[in-house]
């Protein structure tokens, strides 16, 4: 018995191992299949045989469906490829038709059928593998940020950080050397131009070059960071990219002039360093993560592109409408974030990147409720502090006139008896008079006046405030033809660009003659009329006195249209024979802080207006004299510090600043209360479905929000249901883009930032890192500096000072044969690539030089083009304003879709109607031309000569080094100097400027 049961044992001992044996040969084939098979079917064949409707009816994606063959019956007979169909047409390059199999995949192929047609993964996913023609979930760029230890060189003496151990590795590769470093002088302007997008000062240049060590280069790069122009620099960059443009784009065009909150959001969260992650985040779903005005400007993103306002009035016309709309919002995100073109999906599975087209569409719904439309920031959370801020100024305002009556009463009467020890000059009498001392009566007359928009009474004078601030009087009682308009004015500042002091209009300003500050010429006092219709220059020196001292300004219109202009009782300038307008009783009226028409733009002056007259006549010279000098009860500011005593003063001091400082708290949050901005206006949409072909009008199944499942990280299951409200759907959106095992987030924009700094991106194609995107030069430094940026909590100011301060950015520009022999486009990064600046860079370069750059930051943009609106549609042309309200940098540019200038335009600014990832840079003879007679370039040139003048005086040796230096950074050569000498003998000293924004050296940075 003993010896059956032995035998039984060792039979199943054998029966069993050959069983394990067989189990362990099946699984080898399977795992071969999955490795081998697999890929090169999903490479090769696929694309035809595999989905809803394959071809032939032959789906090669699944075992059971691959063994029962398709309309021509079975194809695969297992361990003999002779009788199997699919070997028969593979092996007589039938099968695939265009590009038939290799003789080793044809191997593959044979072998497995010969083995027995072993199948491993059940089904076989065609976007799993990268292929030859398309990328599978294994794409580089949708792989894991690997770990990368920066290798070591052989000369480990030229790196300065770990970047250079990168560049110098694959340059070594390549045996090429990098080059020299720049020299000081060549490195201060591009580092100025690339962090702030502004050239640096003679003197900033010549510091750094009396001192170019490591501490001091340093010093200077987190200077130029903590600049507020860094953020204006690179805001323009991130709004390229977020296709940011003011008006809706298609047939009718209409200007958005409340989306500026979002540019000078992006702006201000730059030059904070907010972290890129919320940065992003914010743009996608900040206002529903907020709610606050920051929140409502931030998702200005979603919509700043692009919108079709005429959508017919077919319901499919609506739904396409609708559908375009979703598929450009999903287009910016995917190839914003993620640099995948994941609207590529929305008729058909992505041709090349493993995008499915019902992840498309779940990403549609995940951006559903996102509507183009204005909206009004929240005043709730501000009424409490406005209440407290409004008690504040009020107790402020008591003390200040505690201490400033007396005082105020006092100079007054010392004033009056001094006055009345002298002859008192023999005023002319005036039709109306407004003295500003208490009220806002004419003393003479009926045509008393009316507060708006906040102007007021304040120590003897009218305070407008240059935003919405003016008095309108009562209408004339009497006609008007010839006149005198005058007027003591004390400004807030010299760099307004066409406030009107006094006015006589028509109601509506459609006919107006004004005292006008500015307007066309920076600095200068002319005479307003409606279209300049009766304004010439006065050519009359540039005003410097009139925002400390108050200044007496009147102008005479003569009947016979001769226009006189006074200062300070003296003629100004030139006068001149232009027109006269008559002005009727009862259909005429004063104004003042406000040129003409309705408040708003450059029309508003800001200062005091202590004193005003209208004269029914024209005045003579010895009348205009009389009355300059008659003494306003104004007092200023300096005269009332000084008669306090000490102890007085200092309070008064402390009690104005604390109320400036509430006055312009409770300005910022009333602006901000009461705010339009052009943004998201959220609903809950419901569920979406997956639309057949693209069609509006088949849908497939019902798909609920999600993302991309190639994109590795936080799953793109949203765990949402389908009717999910809009605020779920865009945070959950806003958290898998930004999770941080997301690959291809950090990729993206550390990607960007390097084509910004070198000019060409690690990736050539900054949005598209899927498979018809570049390949990445130096993937070992991409993903270092993903993690870089990943360990410094996703803040990209730390990354710009690595980059910068490395060697491979501080290299000379410099070329040599073996460099352009081996690699003609310097991707490897063997010299710094000159470039030309973008035109934005130029134009205010231009203004900085001339010395006539706005530096005020943010708000509504100035307009450089005109707006007419024909039958619904609206056109915009370019127009030459001037002024300085019209010189600030060109980020805050009124940026229609359409309607640039000359300068913009012909140095490759782009139309906002798409993103611009990469910009265009041409070379064409209208450039040249531009930059020799463009008006703009003219006077740029004029004021360019002016500020030499001022600054390095007649010396003509000393103008024409002063010039250089500001245009170029550096003095001329012996040679330069002495055809710029020639120069402006011939033409002048605005032609050798003009001549300057012309050189090469000014428009490529080396």
């Amino acid at each position: 018995m003993r010896r059956h049961c032995l035998a039984l044992t060792v039979l199943l001992c054998g029966i069993l191992a050959c069983c394990g044996g067989v189990a362990g040969a099946a699984d080898k084939a399977a795992k071969q299949f999955d490795s081998t098979i697999a890929p090169l079917l999903a490479a090769r064949c696929l694309e035809c045989h595999s989905g809803p409707h394959p071809k032939g009816e032959l789906d090669l994606s699944r075992h059971d469906k691959a063994l029962a063959g398709g309309e021509n019956g079975v194809v695969i007979v297992a361990g003999k490829p002779e009788e199997s169909l699919l070997w028969e047409h593979v092996r007589e390059d039938e099968m695939p038709p265009k590009h038939p199999l290799k003789a080793d995949e044809k191997k593959l192929l044979k072998d497995w059928i010969a083995g027995g047609a072993v199948w491993g993964t059940k089904v076989i996913d065609r976007l799993r593998y990268t292929t030859d023609s398309r990328g599978g979930y294994d794409w580089w760029s949708l792989r894991p940020i690997a770990k990368v230890t920066p290798p070591k060189v052989n000369r480990g003496d030229r790196a300065r950080n770990e970047i250079d151990r990168f560049i110098l590795h694959r340059l070594q590769e390549k045996q090429l050397a990098p080059s020299q470093p720049a020299d000081p002088r060549t490195l201060a302007r591009r580092v100025y131009f690339d962090l702030t997008g502004l050239p640096p000062t003679p003197e900033e240049v010549e510091a750094f070059v009396a001192d170019p060590s490591d501490a001091a280069y340093q010093a200077l790069v987190d200077r130029l960071l903590a600049s507020p122009h860094y953020g204006e620099r690179w805001g323009r960059h991130w709004l390229d990219i977020a296709r940011y443009g003011e008006s809706d784009g298609f047939e009718r065009n209409a200007p958005r002039k409340n989306s500026w909150p979002y540019r000078d959001w992006v702006i201000k969260a730059l030059n904070d360093d907010m972290p890129y992650d919320q940065f992003a985040r914010m743009q996608l779903a900040g206002d529903v993560m907020s709610g606050d005005r920051d929140g409502i400007a931030a998702v200005g993103f979603l919509v700043s592109g692009v919108h079709n306002t005429v959508v017919g009035g077919s319901k499919r016309m609506k739904l396409l409408a609708r559908q375009d709309e979703l598929e450009e919002i999903v287009a910016a995100v995917g190839q914003t974030f993620l640099g995948l073109t994941v609207n590529c999906a929305r008729c058909h599975d992505h041709k090349f990147d493993p995008v499915r087209s019902v992840e498309y569409y779940r990403m549609i719904s995940a951006i559903d409720g996102v509507y183009h439309g204005t909206r009004s920031a929240p005043a709730k959370s501000h009424s409490e502090l406005l209440a407290k801020l409004a008690a504040q100024i009020d107790r402020s305002k008591k003390s200040l006139a505690k201490i400033d009556g007396p005082a105020r009463k006092a100079i007054l009467a010392e004033r009056k008896k001094k006055s009345s020890e002298l002859p008192r000059p023999e005023r002319p009498r005036a039709y109306a008079s407004w003295e500003f001392d208490k009220d806002l009566k004419d003393s003479v007359g009926k045509l008393h006046g009316a507060a708006f928009g906040g102007a007021r009474i304040e120590n003897g004078a009218l305070v407008v405030d240059g935003r919405g601030a003016y008095v309108r009087t009562a209408l004339l009682d009497r006609d008007l033809t010839e006149k005198t308009l005058e007027a003591w004015v004390l400004l807030d500042n010299l760099q307004q660009s066409g406030g009107g002091v006094m006015s006589v209009e028509t109601p509506g300003g459609g006919v107006f003659d004004a005292i006008v500050f500015a307007e066309r010429t920076p600095r200068r006092w002319m005479a307003g009329s409606n279209s300049f219709q009766r304004t010439r220059p006065f050519q009359g020196s540039d005003e410097t006195q009139a925002n400390t001292q108050p200044v007496h300004v009147a102008i005479v219109y003569q009947r016979d249209g001769t226009i006189i202009g006074y200062r300070n009782g003296t003629p100004y300038g030139k006068p001149y024979k232009s027109g006269v307008a008559a002005y009727q009783a009862g259909k005429s009226q004063v104004v003042f802080g406000l040129r003409h028409g309705a408040p708003g733009g450059n029309r508003m002056l800001k200062g005091r207006i202590l004193r005003a007259n209208l004269y029914d006549r024209a005045l003579g010279p010895e009348a205009i004299a009389a009355s300059a000098g008659v003494e306003s009860n104004f007092v200023s500011e300096k005269s009332l510090v000084a008669w306090l005593p000490k102890d007085h003063a200092a309070r008064r001091a402390r009690i104005k600043k604390d109320l400036a400082t509430a006055e312009s708290q409770r300005a910022a949050l009333t602006r901000q209360s009461g705010q339009k901005i052009y943004s998201v206006t959220p609903r809950n949409p419901g569920a979406m479905r997956v639309h057949i072909r693209g069609s509006v009008t088949d849908y497939g199944k019902e798909v609920t929000p999600g993302g991309i499942r190639a994109v590795a990280g936080a799953s793109a299951d949203f765990g949402l249901a389908a009717n999910a409200p809009d605020a779920e759907r865009r945070k959950k959106l806003a958290a898998w883009i930004t999770d941080s095992a997301n690959p291809l987030f950090a990729r993206v924009i550390v990607n960007r930032l390097w084509h910004y700094h070198f000019g060409t991106g690690i990736v050539d194609t900054p949005s598209d890192l899927g498979f018809n995107g570049g390949r990445p030069s130096h993937p070992a430094l991409l993903d270092w500096l993903a993690g870089q940026l990943r360990a410094n909590g996703y803040r990209l100011k730390p990354l710009h000072r690595t980059i910068v301060l490395s060697a491979t950015y501080r290299q000379a520009s410099t070329t040599h044969a073996a460099g352009r022999a081996k690699d003609s486009g310097n991707r490897l990064l063997w010299r710094f690539s000159p470039r030309r600046v973008e035109a934005e860079v130029l134009r205010d370069s231009i203004l900085s030089v001339a010395g006539a750059l706005n530096p005020a930051l943010g708000g509504p943009g100035f307009e450089d083009v005109s707006i007419t609106s024909n039958n619904g549609t609206t056109y915009y042309e370019p127009i030459d304003p001037e002024g300085s309200a019209y010189h600030r940098r060109t980020v805050y540019r009124f940026s229609p879709r359409g309607g640039r200038s000359a300068i913009l335009d012909t140095f490759d600014c782009p139309d906002p109607s798409g993103a611009t990832p990469r910009r265009s840079i041409t070379t064409t003879p209208l450039q040249a031309l531009s930059l020799l007679n463009n008006s703009f370039v003219l006077r740029m040139a004029d004021a360019f000569a002016g500020r030499i003048e001022r600054e390095a005086g007649k010396d003509r040796s000393q103008q024409i080094r002063r010039a250089w230096r500001l245009a170029l950074g550096r003095a001329p050569s012996p040679h330069e100097e002495q055809l710029s000498a020639k120069l402006i003998a011939r033409h002048g000293l605005p032609t050798l400027c003009r001549a300057l924004f012309n050189v090469n050296e000014f428009v490529v940075i080396e």
